[in-house]
């Protein structure tokens, strides 16, 4: 057995090697053809990121660090800093100095993974809070987060408890990720084992 798997190995390697070979100049040519696609492909891009003026304020509020509401953290791309303000809603767990809740505004839901926090200030994160979280806006296993983050109590601010918005019939539609981080409810369901 050990010797058929090693040719088996050895021939792939071969395989591979030959398709790997090759003149320098087609490569080159290659190269060349597709950084200027995905050029051209990045210059349409750009053009198509700010299809009208309504979208400069949001494109602004990401480039200067101040808060943004929800629609202009959405439209942030992924691994850029982004600074928001809005409600604890739950606290999922603390370790290490590090905290991570989910938050959540009239317009709709944050989640902050490892955001940086004392056992102390941990204890003052209680539902209806409002916080200023500053991080990194990421994906995770189509789950949208701010990573990393710092925070800071905003003094004078109301309190807002979310009511559980019913998505139950968004089930088995696309539509239901658009209520992602966000209190909600299903019902008329049974769990079954």
């Amino acid at each position: 057995m050990k010797k058929i798997l090693s040719v088996l190995l050895a021939l792939s390697m071969a395989c591979s090697l030959a398709a790997c070979a090759g003149g320098s100049s087609s490569s080159e040519a290659s190269s060349e053809a597709t950084s200027e696609a995905v050029s051209s492909e990045a210059a349409a891009t750009e053009e198509e990121a700010v299809p009208a003026e309504q979208d400069a304020p949001q494109l602004d509020a990401v480039a200067s660090g101040e808060v943004m509401n929800y629609d202009q953290y959405m439209a942030a791309d992924l691994d850029t800093e982004v600074t928001i303000q809005a409600y604890v809603q739950a606290k999922q767990s603390w370790w290490e100095d590090k905290a991570t809740v989910y938050l959540q505004d009239q317009d709709g839901g944050y989640f902050a993974y490892d955001m940086a926090c004392s056992e102390e200030d941990y204890e003052k994160l209680t539902e209806g809070t409002c916080i200023r979280v500053t991080g990194y806006k990421t994906e995770w296993s189509g789950e949208v987060e701010i990573m990393d983050g710092t925070f800071e109590f905003v003094d004078g601010a109301d309190t807002f408890v979310s009511m559980p918005l019913d998505v139950t019939e968004l089930l088995g539609t696309d539509e239901l990720i658009y209520s992602q981080n966000q209190r909600v409810a299903f019902k008329g369901l049974t769990v079954a084992p």
